[in-house]
């Protein structure tokens, strides 16, 4: 290879590594702005994700949180900001991620990209949905049982929850239902790329079983609301992605039926 076709072949990457870098620079900038906006309105959005603890407790039962050290709830505050941060500016993330790629797509990759961009935040707010009216109240209400009043040789056991140890544990949980509800579009994607099969899907659903339940003993609190809570619609959604892995190979089978007819026709 001559010098001149070494240069010519650098050109492209570096307009690749500049591009590369103005996306970077637009999903930075935008998880700034959203940072900021959660920053300030961090003690507003702490008091919304503290509702599933007040709807355990009940009217009877007072709720306080307290913090043991100084810096505490400041970080506590900034941890929540960017937890806030990085889900609002997805869209603009996702939207860069696509720019970036879809030159290099045909015009059938790219419109088959799309829609999992679309599923990927809808799918992740029904698993953040499901923590916040289902599996938070339950887990809370689990913990909060825990209790036990002062009597005769008893002594009081009550429950004094820490400010960043709460919203550990429901980021944990978000995140977690989030990541899991993500499983029909990952194996959809591997569908279509021809990884894996709705047969080789079905003949290994015993292993499914096995790993959600895995899973959730993992990425959950040692609680059984929490892991059962997730193991159960990871099932659910393993099901779902067999289904629409099948509909991505019916719809294969037609594209390669209707181009065979095509070729025959044309000869």
């Amino acid at each position: 290879m001559s010098q001149e076709d070494i240069d010519a072949s650098k050109a492209p990457l570096i307009e690749h590594l500049i591009e590369l870098r103005q996306r970077l620079m637009w999903s930075i900038a935008a998880v700034l702005v959203m940072f900021v906006i959660c920053f300030y309105f961090a003690t507003d959005i702490y008091n919304i994700l503290t509702v599933p603890y007040l709807r355990a407790a009940g009217d009877s039962h007072p709720v306080e949180m307290i913090f043991t050290a100084p810096q505490e709830w400041f970080f506590t505050q900034l941890k929540l900001a960017l937890f806030g941060a990085l889900f609002l500016a997805f869209p603009v993330i996702a939207s860069q991620i696509y720019m970036f790629v879809a030159p290099g797509l045909y015009k059938h990759e790219r419109g088959a990209f799309v829609p999992f961009l679309v599923a990927t935040p809808i799918l992740f707010l029904i698993g953040a949905c499901l923590v916040y009216f289902l599996v938070m109240p339950m887990a809370m209400g689990f913990f909060l049982s825990q209790e036990q009043a002062a009597g005769a040789g008893k002594v009081a056991i009550q429950h004094l929850a820490k400010v960043s140890e709460y919203l550990g544990l429901i980021m944990i949980l978000i995140f977690a239902f989030g990541l899991v509800f993500q499983l029909p579009v990952v194996l959809t994607l591997m569908g279509r790329t021809g990884l894996i099969s709705s047969d080789d899907l079905r003949k290994k659903r015993k292993y499914a079983i096995v790993g959600a339940f895995a899973a959730a003993a993992v990425l959950t609190p040692p609680d059984p609301i929490s892991q059962i809570g997730l193991a159960l619609p990871t099932l659910l959604l393993y099901e779902v992605s067999i289904l629409s892995v099948r509909m991505v190979e019916r719809k294969r089978a037609e594209r390669e039926a209707a181009r065979e007819a095509e070729e025959e026709a044309a000869s």
